[in-house]
């Protein structure tokens, strides 16, 4: 007889800085494959941590996205952020049929234009920072406006409805169980703001990424109106907020590394290199995303996995694997080796991960350029953490020069 995995309840609710979650240190360590309890959603579910078995999960087709529709899957938030017809739940072939759509939005000659669009607000904001003068807050004058601003121009969203829709997208990423009312309104909103929006492209397309959507073509394929709608609002939420925390917590490593930072000032040519390995490092969420259904009996790490079951990934300790990573708890910024998975991996991996990686290298070496004996203004263990989402990111971050 097979012996019983006990569930353990995991709230994910650490926040300590940038250090990591311990509970998901033990977990990757101990119990590489293990039963979960989680804060929202029925049952308990598997949870996956080394790389090469989060690897099979998001690659292999006995793990569907799609079976967790209509689930009350355990997840992090009381209402879960993803729409049913959202790319983030399919499965090949329709997933791939829409990735290979929106992919188009983000081919060189887009990118090069949304480098130069980025270019150009992080000048006008550094130049608003200077005028405050020192000392200021990198949240309030760069990490927060930034992302917003650069995922507005590239859909082309009007400036008088940013505010409102930034609000509905980080109501839908607040973990309390009070906000559940809030959450489904939101969303309903955001929905109903980007069918219309996506409409109006339909018919009088520009130059913004919604007008490129909205007229690829893969051979007879077109995006519908459903799905456009969808991807729009997918692009808004996940084009903002999470570049924002990340600006954030880089911004924080580097200034509390002085080492690191001095290297980086000294030959900002290794800057593309340093953000990847940022990206490896930094615990970015608290816990785990939508997860995947087993569709068949799979065999993971000695552990079986039952058809039916509900599997959740952790990018983060795939990250910290000791088998793929020479010392992966060290920070090294001239580290080459395996890729990291902040942005997922296989069929799911951010399809917007190329303008993400833009925003960070034009924000932060604009930075480092701009303002070459930048510090924090206090304290590191006086930076105040989010308490309250799925992500980890500084509130402030106030800075001198």
């Amino acid at each position: 007889m097979e012996p019983v995995a006990v569930p353990r309840n995991c709230p994910f609710d650490y926040a300590e800085a940038l250090e990591f979650d311990p509970l998901l240190k033990h977990l990757m360590t101990e119990e590489p494959v293990s039963r979960i309890r989680l804060p929202h959603g029925d049952g308990e579910a598997w949870l996956v941590t080394g790389y090469d078995d989060v690897r099979t999960v998001t690659t292999d087709r006995r793990f569907s996205r799609s079976a967790v529709i209509g689930r009350n899957f355990p997840r992090m938030t009381p209402e879960p952020i993803v729409q049913d017809e959202a790319i983030n739940v399919m499965d090949p072939p329709g997933s791939s049929r829409l990735r290979s759509l929106v992919s188009k939005g983000f081919a060189p000659r887009h990118m090069e234009r949304m480098r130069v669009r980025t270019q150009h607000v992080v000048d006008e904001l550094l130049d608003r920072m200077e005028e405050h003068g020192s000392p200021a807050d990198l949240t309030e004058h760069l990490a927060d406006p930034l992302p917003l601003a650069t995922i507005c121009e590239v859909l082309n969203i009007p400036e008088a409805d940013r505010a409102r829709l930034r609000s509905h997208a980080r109501t839908m990423m607040d973990t309390g169980i009070d906000n559940r009312s809030n959450a489904v309104q939101a969303k309903a909103d955001l929905r109903a703001y980007f069918e219309k929006l996506t409409a109006d492209r339909r018919e009088n397309p520009g130059e913004d990424l919604i007008s490129v959507l909205a007229t690829a073509r893969d051979g007879d394929e077109i995006l519908n109106d459903q799905e456009l709608a969808v991807m729009a609002m997918v692009l808004l939420i996940t084009g903002q907020d999470t570049t924002t925390y990340q600006i954030g917590n880089i911004a924080y490593a580097l200034l509390t590394r002085p080492e690191e930072l001095a290297m980086l000032r000294s030959d900002p040519s290794k800057l593309p290199q340093a953000i990847e390995e940022l990206l490896r490092f930094i615990p970015f969420r608290k816990g785990v995303g939508i997860p995947r259904v087993a569709t068949e009996d799979v065999e993971l790490s000695g552990v079986k996995i039952r058809a039916g079951d509900i599997v959740h990934v952790s990018y983060l300790t795939a990250n910290r694997d000791g088998r793929k990573f020479d010392r992966p708890d060290v920070l090294d910024l001239e580290r080459t080796g395996p890729s990291h998975m902040t942005f997922g991996w296989g069929g799911h991996h951010c399809l917007g991960a190329p303008l993400a990686t833009t925003e960070l290298q034009v924000a932060l070496g604009t930075l480092l350029e701009r303002f070459p004996d930048l510090k924090l203004a206090k304290p590191a263990d006086e930076v105040r953490w989010n308490k309250t989402s799925i992500w980890r990111y500084p509130l402030a971050l106030p800075v001198t020069w």
